[in-house]
């Protein structure tokens, strides 16, 4: 088999993913072989240093060999079961974790497939919880910048307009409230104060507020301090309007805590979780909710209170043992304590891009940081051609935009780090040249 073959093969009957798929008439798919460590390579031998993690799912490298036992010891066992009216041991020790693990007060799992899906279930539970309280509020509130999945409930509470703007016709009622503008705590407190006055003027429509805990994925990895989110806590309980934290990105470590919302010691009504649940195996999300939300729904089948809603792979077997091997080994080597100093050299290696020219910004968060470019027009697709001169020096770098930025699995060794760093600055610099 050859990288040519299986391009060929591709074109002709597969549809990618937030692509356009115009572009790969001069843009070479880059078929992948197999993948170890932090490295992925294709079927000619080449190797692509992970830098960002295969859209930020993989957390302990490609075919960890821990978790490869564990989902192979699940496979012989138990593929998967339905959970209406069923259960099995993975889902029930991952549920037990989980509700220790997070922040306190979340005492019930119910699970989906993917992080758009989980948005989706929380939103509907957050509605459907304040319907059986007697109230009707059907409006939901969400960050400028912000991203939250693309089935129509989670793209109705974005705010990414590539993504959002010709499906708006079909959305659901949501609002913005600004994003602080930067990591500082002035500007968390006045964002803050925006959303308090939003909540004086609409807050008995307003079911609940998402928002991503201390960093926008794909709002160009945008960060801002913890003390907004102390702030939106404290409000949303005074209007009673629930809080969803979507940590689908930022959850299992990413921010330097196991979870973001640690950062400002809040608990939220809706933890949304997904990505590297499962350490980047197979697909799986979970919405931690209270036990008061979990009550309001608790009634003779048949009523229009209960939460009849489902998805046919709800806490798969495989994927949950994924998912306990992933809490595993977060348990056995002190991953956050590792990370605190991976992130530290991080920042060391990256102070050489602040005296570029055409960087505006470095700013990192944990094991996210992020480098925006300055001075070209979007048409230029500064991204793509970041893209490529990655591919062709080994590093898979998939920028944002104008935003280049690194989220590697956590077993990066500080070698890799190295050439990861250096590939990006050294076309920052050719770019810089131009």
């Amino acid at each position: 088999m050859t990288n040519e073959e299986l391009k060929r093969r591709d074109l002709e009957v597969l549809w990618h993913p937030c692509t356009q798929m115009k572009d790969h008439e001069f843009l070479p798919l880059t078929p992948i072989k197999k993948g170890y460590g932090v490295y992925l390579e294709d079927f000619e031998g080449n190797r692509y240093i992970d830098a960002i993690s295969s859209w930020w799912v993989n957390l302990f490298g490609h075919s960890n060999s821990y978790i490869n036992s564990r989902v192979k010891e699940q496979l012989d066992t138990l593929e998967h079961v339905i959970l209406a009216g069923f259960t099995h041991e993975s889902v029930i020790k991952l549920s037990e974790r989980l509700v220790k693990l997070t922040p306190k007060g979340l005492e019930k799992c119910f699970y989906a497939d993917n992080g758009s899906s989980a948005v989706e279930v929380a939103l509907k539970m957050s509605y459907h919880a304040h319907k059986n309280g007697g109230k009707e509020k059907k409006l939901f509130v969400s960050l400028t910048n912000s991203y939250h999945g693309e089935t129509l409930g989670a793209l109705s509470v974005g705010d990414v307009e590539l993504y959002k703007k010709t499906y708006e016709p079909l959305l659901i009622r949501s609002i913005q409230t600004a994003v602080p503008r930067d990591m500082s705590q002035e500007a968390a407190y006045e964002a803050a104060c925006e959303f308090e006055r939003l909540c004086a003027q609409r807050g008995n429509e307003i079911s609940a507020i998402i928002l991503e805990p201390m960093i926008q994925g794909a709002g160009y990895m945008h960060m801002y301090h913890s003390d907004f989110l102390v702030r939106v806590r404290e409000i949303t309980k005074r209007y009673d309007i629930h809080l969803i934290a979507d940590e689908v990105m930022v959850g299992f470590g990413r921010t330097g805590k196991l979870f973001a919302c640690e950062h400002a010691n809040v608990s939220p009504d809706f933890l949304v979780l997904s990505k590297g649940l499962t350490g980047g195996y197979l697909p799986l999300s979970v919405v931690l909710t209270t036990n008061e939300i979990y009550a309001r729904f608790y009634c003779d089948y048949g009523e229009y209170k209960a939460f009849l809603h489902s998805h046919s792979y709800t806490g798969n077997a495989l994927a949950c043992s994924a998912a306990n091997a992933t809490l595993d080994i977060f348990e056995k080597e002190d991953i956050i304590e590792k990370n605190l100093e991976k992130s530290n050299y991080i920042a060391e290696k990256v102070n050489s891009f602040r005296a570029l020219s055409n960087v505006k910004e470095v700013r990192q968060c944990g094991m996210v940081c992020a480098v925006e470019l300055q001075g070209y027009d979007p048409s230029e697709r500064i991204g793509l051609k970041v893209y490529e001169y990655g591919l062709k020096h080994g590093v898979l770098l998939r920028p944002l935009g104008h935003v280049i930025y690194f989220m590697p699995p956590y077993v990066i060794t500080n070698e890799e780090i190295d050439t990861m760093i250096k590939v990006a600055y050294d076309v920052v610099v050719m770019l810089e040249a131009r």
